[in-house]
């Protein structure tokens, strides 16, 4: 039975809910190291020798023999473990025949990548799996029982999760990664039923070596339909240059490039369904914000979609004990020592990856170098070489020297004639566009107004006019006016003011980030790229048939704008 510890009480529980104080219990974790059998194992008492094992640390994984040669290159001792059982533990701590070596990845990667690939490829020729193969060996033996265990609780689990549930209502949400690796794996074999439906969330920075594992997987898994979700409609570097690159505060680019993508794909894929699951690789040992989540769960994008998390507590050693237990394939970047593999140059990559790419892929790590310290120079880093390479990129905040982020504000002044009425100078120009983003306030009436002044009426249920809308296309003066409350449930002029000025801020700055969209549980919603835009249609849409005026659209973000949330900035800097 699988050990749980309640983060609240203390106390070691048989589930994930703890049976006195009700709160999450974490799934406990202590590997031990076998002298005798040179082996961590999970249990104190050695399954294979019966010998008493040490206690080593939390959690850890193999690393396999590319990754070691490295290490034995930057230590500047090659093959000098090359008959040694090598892991990684918690903290990114080197563990050698169960003793922790006395090095520090600071120390490590201060060796030029230029000198460390010109002695990897002298050297690799010569690496061997012998070793690493007998003692993974040995490992799998020591740990069948942990195995059987986590194996046959997720299979269990994934068999009552999906329960009612047709083949066309399922499916695993694979990244390429080892967690979606193991997820998808465990849930075709527990429905015997390789024809479930996989979506890949290709993000544009995806590893090569994920790219060829998604190829590799497709070849190998004929029966399996894999389907690409990928934002076609935008470029990374354009983007950077347009709002910034990414930041640990704000990372922009998942909502852009994988979470909008998905829920796009989720939505076409499954539009005629009432009820769909989604097999998600997600863990709580991940990271701090992950262990909240729960094993079941509603989607917060899409009504309909519930999200399960068969391995949700998992651990490393326990994901590596099922890849080389089942002897499935997986993605070749974690053979050179990536831990985690997503986007290649995300923000909150570790000095460690950054190190890695500079030496498996110097190009693209060079290129985005000099990217960033060109973005460095325009927002007036004197320092910009050392503000990339010592990271401080990572915490960048707001859109401080961006253009874009002048449009964040909107300038109005209250009509001197007309009570409850405002007067704004929008940055962009009055287009058809702009009466799609008061749609969730109500109807659109453009029969009502006068067309020579620019009259544009929104009617509530019962068709009484509550807000007038006044300028002509290719103006940038509006006049609004509110005419009547409750607008969206507001019962004061100042909140339905600011929720109007919600969707200005929208208009001024929409780039079409396909936040809106995802954000909208109704399908009403759609954003195309500006440049594909023909004749009558319009870049952002909201069909006024699905729109139930939920206003979450309006909301869901600060200000109403994702990209305005990304770009905020303090008056007056």
């Amino acid at each position: 039975m699988i050990k749980y510890v309640c983060k609240e009480c203390g106390i070691s529980c048989e589930t994930s809910e703890c049976p006195v104080c009700h709160g999450r219990a974490a799934a406990e974790s202590k590997i031990y190291w076998c002298n005798n059998c040179n082996i961590p194992i999970y249990e104190e008492r050695c399954d294979l020798c019966g010998e008493t094992g040490e206690y080593l640390t939390t959690d850890l994984r193999p690393v396999f023999p590319e990754e070691r040669l490295l290490l034995e290159v930057l230590i500047g001792q090659p093959f000098k473990y090359i008959n040694s059982s090598v892991w990684n533990g918690t903290g990114n701590r080197y563990i050698v025949n169960g003793k922790k070596l006395k090095v520090s990845i600071s120390g490590l990667i201060k060796k030029e990548s230029a000198k460390v690939i010109e002695e990897l490829n002298k050297y690799k020729s010569e690496n061997s799996y012998n070793y690493f193969n007998k003692n993974m060996n040995v490992f799998k033996k020591a740990n069948r029982k942990r195995f059987n265990l986590i194996g046959s609780e997720a299979t269990e689990f994934i068999k009552e999760a999906s329960k009612g549930y047709e083949l066309d209502e399922l499916f695993v949400s694979f990244s390429g990664g080892k967690d979606s690796t193991v997820t998808q794996d465990l849930v075709v074999k527990a429905l015997s039923e390789p024809r479930v439906i996989h979506i890949f969330g290709d993000t544009t920075l995806e590893f090569p070596l994920t790219l060829e594992y998604l190829k590799r997987f497709r070849t190998n898994n004929k029966y399996t339909p894999v389907l690409t979700a990928k934002n076609k409609e935008k470029n990374f570097y354009d983007l950077c240059e347009t709002i910034g690159p990414p930041s640990r505060v704000m990372r922009w680019c998942c909502t852009i490039f994988k979470t909008g993508a998905i829920t796009r794909k989720i939505s076409s894929t499954f539009k005629d369904k009432k009820k769909i699951i989604t097999f998600h690789g997600i863990r709580r040992s991940e990271s701090n914000a992950r262990s909240k989540y729960d094993r079941k769960s509603d989607s917060p994008k899409i009504t309909k979609q519930k999200v399960i998390s068969p391995i949700i507590d998992w651990y490393d050693f326990d994901i590596w004990l099922y890849i080389l237990t089942t002897g499935i394939d997986f993605n070749d970047a974690y053979r050179l020592g990536y831990s985690r593999v997503g986007c290649w140059c995300c923000p909150n990559n570790s000095s460690w990856v950054q190190y890695l790419s500079s030496i498996y892929m110097p190009d693209r790590h060079k290129e985005w170098r000099d990217f960033l310290i060109g973005f460095a120079k325009k927002i007036g880093k004197t320092d910009a070489e050392v503000y990339v390479d010592e990271g401080n990129w990572k915490a960048r905040q707001g859109g401080n020297g961006v253009e874009l982020s002048k449009s964040s504000f909107i300038t109005f002044k209250p009509c001197a004639a007309e009570e409850n009425a405002f007067n704004y100078e929008l940055k962009r120009s009055i287009s058809e566009e702009l009466y799609e983003l008061f749609k969730p306030f109500g109807k659109v009436s453009k029969e009502m107004g006068n067309k020579r002044l620019g009259e544009v009426f929104v009617l509530d249920k019962n068709n009484n006019p509550i807000i007038r809308l006044q300028g002509r296309i290719g103006s940038n003066l509006l006049k609004v006016s509110i005419l009547k409350l409750p607008i969206l449930k507001t019962k004061s002029i100042r909140d339905a003011k600011l929720k109007i000025e919600c969707q200005l801020t929208k208009y001024q700055m929409c780039i079409g980030c396909l936040a809106c969209e995802s954000v909208c549980k109704h399908n009403a919603i759609t954003i195309k790229k500006h440049e594909e835009v023909r004749d009558e249609d319009l870049a952002y849409r909201i069909d006024e048939n699905k729109c139930i005026q939920c206003c979450e659209c309006v909301n869901h973000f600060d200000g109403g704008c994702y990209i305005r949330k990304v770009l905020a900035v303090k008056r007056g800097e």
